[in-house]
């Protein structure tokens, strides 16, 4: 079993982010928790991830995903919770 690239945590069942959204014509996808991944698309526009968030070390310098990664990094590997839409996402 291979870790989380965002949260470090083991991933027995994983989903699959595309750095570049798809729908903004990325191609590499990677694998994440599913709660990861919920966390990244409710707190980013398709548009950041495409033009600032694209990569794992961009996403881990910032201060919304450093909070979320100390938070989750705390629980189980197969936690998950639904993950609310961000009122930021949409500014």
């Amino acid at each position: 079993m291979n870790g989380c690239p965002l949260c470090g945590r083991e991933m027995p069942f994983k989903s699959r982010h595309h750095l570049v959204p798809a729908t903004e014509g990325g191609k590499e996808a990677i694998g994440l928790h599913r709660i990861c991944h919920d966390f990244i698309h409710a707190t980013f526009h398709e548009n950041e991830l495409r033009d600032t968030y694209n990569t794992i070390e961009a996403l881990l310098r910032e201060e919304r995903v450093q909070k979320f990664v100390k938070w989750v990094r705390k629980k189980p590997v197969d936690f998950y919770t639904p993950t609310k839409m961000s009122n930021t996402r949409w500014r």
